[in-house]
């Protein structure tokens, strides 16, 4: 069974992802993500339930109904008519969809972690009930929260491939709630969240926190190493992430409200030991004019028509004194001069609080074509850890790395174990720079690589005038010589070139002859 990048096995999760897209009927992807996100939800924790309700029938009716028996094994309690047993026997009925909204219902009634967060649209006229019954069958088909299917994270896998999928075919508005697994990954690798706080003033779904996890896991630590944070504007993201964290068991303190961090910030006394964040790129319309005098504006007022240098300046703001963040920008951040963003990033560089830039290559995102950059920023750039890297810049230059997965989209290669593979390379880098015994232990002392990577000084930033693209320190990789004498090449490649040309002229001839039989010659 092949493989993809974002983690998922395309066999059954391409399967029901297809037809369950089929089954929308002229519901919007928007609408149509938390319709198939809630079923699976609910045929998770029902699948997980009914697991352990058969395993505590052994021991009695009494030990099967106690809802305390399910709590302390992190399982929801889900009343019978909740159950997908029970929906499933009646997925045919007209009323099927009043079945699975008061199914939500009670969920929320008897879990309380889960009130307000659960969809229930199902009774919604616009919705084909028959598509819906459909739908049931076909979740139905597949154990999504049993025991081995946990150890397979197969509802993680099924999860993320909708939401990914969802992503792309909403386009821009799809990266307001998904950030892809490369970039995700990649900010996990280097920053390293092994213990503390982690906050995401922006957070979407959940993806940075449930990799947080991931990586505390894999390094031998335990759930509940790192204590979770975070915001989010949209009602309806808010959901998408409250379920994701619920049903893998992870205890996280997100909150929304419809102003927005910047205007009500939900953690106003939180000093963060980690910060991922994927703000919103170029925001124009975010109130500056009621934030003008913000003390979390340190290095300068963000311009009225950028929020870019508000999103830094507040996740700066937020960090502990020895904490680490991890950004995604747009471009624009690390070059423009524009309505003094020229100013803070100078301020930014000055003050030392910039540790590595990484620029990425274009296609990563649903949301945007363009290529967007990484901005890891440091309150402590001694030793902390570390080795002592003040008056230092790491630059990185990874535009040139990934591979295309599709004919519009890009994904960088991730295997832990690999140090070659691309997220494990640029970690890597960054790590031997920051003196990771590990690191060097892999890739050796770090070293400025040309076309790559290059350590600069503050002198080297100010020479450039406080501009931070990668691209202006590493400089050209060295070319290889392939060994063709230089004459040779050129006459190899004219040859071919004029091949390529008499190739042309002869197909736009046929062109115009086969629009000439059919009476539309020119």
């Amino acid at each position: 069974m092949a493989k993809d990048n974002s983690g998922a096995n395309l066999g059954y999760e391409a399967k029901l992802f297809q037809a369950a897209d089929k089954m929308r009927s002229g519901v919007s992807p928007s609408e149509y993500k938390h319709i198939a996100l809630g079923l699976i939800f609910l045929k998770y924790i029902s699948d997980a339930f009914e697991a352990k309700h058969a395993e505590l029938m052994k021991e009695g009716e009494s030990f099967a109904e106690d809802k305390d028996e399910y709590l302390a094994e992190n399982i929801f309690w889900v009343p019978k008519e909740a159950r997908w047993s029970y929906l499933q026997a009646n997925a045919k009925q007209p009323t099927i969809g009043k079945m699975i909204d008061q199914a939500m219902l009670t969920l929320e009634s008897d879990n309380p972690t889960l009130k307000g967060v659960l969809p229930k649209e199902y009774s919604h006229p616009s919705l084909s009930k028959t598509m819906l019954g459909e739908l049931i069958d076909l979740f139905g088909t597949i154990e999504i929260g049993g025991s081995a299917a946990k150890a397979h994270d197969v509802f993680g896998r099924i999860y993320e491939y909708f939401l990914s999928n969802f992503a792309g075919a909403e386009g821009k508005r799809g990266g307001e709630f998904y950030t892809p697994r490369s970039v995700v990954n990649l900010l996990v690798q280097m920053l390293e969240p092994y213990k503390g706080r982690v906050y995401d003033p922006c957070c979407g779904s959940g993806g940075m926190f449930v990799q947080s996890e991931k990586f505390v896991e894999q390094h031998g630590g335990r759930l509940g190493d790192i204590a979770i944070y975070g915001q989010e504007i949209n009602h309806v993201t808010w959901r998408l992430a409250k379920m994701n964290m619920a049903v893998r068991g992870i205890d996280a303190d997100i909150r929304w409200n419809s102003e927005g961090t910047f205007h009500k910030d939900e953690h106003p006394d939180l000093k963060a030991d980690y910060i991922l964040a994927n703000p919103p790129f170029n925001v124009s319309d975010w109130g500056s004019e009621r934030l003008k005098e913000d003390k979390r504006w340190q290095y300068g007022a963000p311009p009225a028509g950028n929020a870019n240098f508000g999103w830094v300046q507040h996740i700066v703001h937020r960090l502990a004194p020895s904490g680490y963040a991890g950004v995604v920008l747009a471009n624009g951040s690390m070059s423009s001069n524009s309505s003094g963003e020229a100013e803070i990033r100078k301020s930014l560089v000055e003050e030392d609080v910039v540790d590595c830039m990484v620029a990425l290559p274009g296609q990563l995102f649903y949301s945007t074509q363009i290529p967007v950059c990484l901005w890891f920023l440091a309150r402590n750039k001694g030793k902390n850890g570390f080795r002592t890297r003040k008056g230092e810049i790491l630059f990185i230059d990874a535009r040139n790395m990934g591979h295309m997965v599709d004919r519009t989209r890009r994904e960088f290669s991730f295997d832990p174990t690999d140090p070659n593979s691309d997220i494990m390379k640029i970690a890597d880098i960054y790590h031997a720079w920051r003196g990771e015994a590990d690191a060097i232990e892999s890739r050796g002392e770090y070293e400025d690589i040309a076309g790559l990577c290059k350590s600069a000084s503050l002198d080297e930033i100010r020479e450039h005038g406080y501009i931070l693209t990668p691209g202006r320190y590493v400089g050209a990789a060295d070319a290889e010589d392939d060994g063709e004498p230089f004459a040779e090449k050129m006459q190899r490649l004219t040859a071919d070139l004029a091949a390529q040309f008499e190739e042309s002229e002869a197909l736009e001839q046929k062109i115009k002859d086969n629009l000439a039989k059919v009476g539309y010659g020119f």
